[in-house]
């Protein structure tokens, strides 16, 4: 049976900066927001591109940025936040924390220095979801999904479920990244960024991943709960599904049966045929391994359908924001539906005979969206789909 929960605002902010109409202009423009990082020093890397806001003395923090979306999302909601049931309003949040706190103490330890617990706890994924919900006067469900790539669309899931539970009337929902030298490393080590400085998601010409900043908060309500106060409803989630093909550490499945089976759960619980949904914001790594896995999956679960879908990965805009990507994406779904047009797949070069699919390359295509999709998918085979439809 199809859940029925109402998003009623939402905020972001990405490497193309605070706002959701500044990530409105650029996405839809197709102009990625790549340039070498001056965050840290990335001489030592191989890869010196990635996607963030901001010079090396203007870094923006998890918790403050968090935090701003928040208080736009309820804004844009129409929202006071002194009109919200404490106890029945969570507050759900995809983000491996920023590591300062640890580093600051591991710093300390060897220097022999006392270190400052309250900075330790804020930077721990958990402590934003709780800084957040008690500067709030929240007292509510609050936790930290870290859960890699699918983070924020896990917390999106799950307050669908909670909602739709009757267990809260509203859900505070999102994510955070902020690209970090920790991070990047491991990514750099690993040699999953793109080569060439761009992301080239579905073309010939991919050479990998890169990382960006994103954060993204969205508030979703029970249709009784908006009803009442009368607020306006961008979309409704009417289903959702999750899935894990458990296939390798880091590589996607081949054929993409994990993420074939979060679609077909998602189709299912909101009790609509693939041939109903025209739009899918992709996963869309541009690597070599994601991108076909992800084609495979799209044509499994819709079958010929998948040839009339378009499909398009704007992380080759703004980069992939890892615990945050979900809900930013999220939010892009929810322009798509209010522009009434799909935004491109950046920099897409050549068609490859492994992609198949309709990218949307370059140029946004207007288009009659009444449902689309938004897919993710993270390390260990984990895949998540979630649907918006218009109300």
């Amino acid at each position: 049976m199809p859940v029925d929960v109402r998003v009623t605002g939402y905020e972001t902010f990405t490497a193309f900066g605070a706002g959701a109409g500044a990530l409105r202009e650029r996405v839809f423009a197709g102009r990625p927001a790549f340039a070498p990082v001056t965050r840290f020093d990335t001489t030592r890397f191989r890869n010196a591109y990635g996607a963030t806001h901001g010079g090396p003395d203007d870094v923006p923090r998890q918790l403050e940025t968090m935090r701003t979306c928040v208080d736009g999302a309820l804004r844009a909601a129409g929202l006071d936040p002194a009109a919200l049931d404490p106890a029945r309003t969570a507050v759900l949040l995809g983000t491996q924390g920023d590591f300062t706190g640890l580093h600051g103490f591991w710093a300390d330890r060897a220097s022999g220095r006392q270190t400052d617990p309250s900075e330790v706890h804020r930077s721990f994924a958990g402590g934003i979801p709780e800084a957040i919900a008690e500067g709030l006067g929240l007292t509510g469900p609050r936790t930290a999904f870290i859960n890699a790539c699918v983070a924020s669309a896990s917390a999106v899931i799950h307050a669908c479920r909670m909602i739709d539970a009757g267990l809260v009337d509203v859900a505070l929902v999102g994510g955070v990244y902020l690209v970090d030298e920790e991070q990047f490393a491991k990514f750099d080590s690993g040699r999953t960024f793109a080569r060439d400085g761009a992301l080239r998601s579905f073309a010939a010409g991919r050479s990998g991943m890169l990382l960006g900043d994103g954060a993204a908060a969205l508030v979703l309500e029970s249709p009784e709960h908006a009803g009442r106060r009368g607020a306006r409803s961008l979309a409704r989630i009417p289903g959702f599904g999750a899935a894990a093909d458990a296939h390798h550490v880091v590589q996607p499945h081949p054929q993409g049966i994990g993420m074939a089976r979060a679609i077909t759960r998602a189709l299912a619980a909101a009790g609509v045929p693939g041939s109903e949904v025209a739009y899918v914001n992709a996963h869309g790594t541009g690597t070599r391994l994601n991108d076909p896995a992800e084609t495979a999956a799209l044509r499994s679960a819709f079958g010929e359908h998948a040839e009339r879908l378009l499909v398009s990965s704007t992380k080759s805009t703004t980069g992939h924001m890892l615990e945050a990507t979900g809900a930013v994406e999220l939010a892009v779904c929810l322009m798509a539906l209010e522009e009434q047009a799909v935004p491109p797949t950046a920099g897409y070069d050549a068609p490859d005979p492994e992609c198949g699919l309709d990218c949307v390359p370059n140029e946004a295509r207007a288009a009659r969206l009444r449902r689309v999709l938004s897919l993710n998918a993270g390390f260990g085979g984990l895949n998540t789909a979630i649907i918006l439809e218009q109300t």
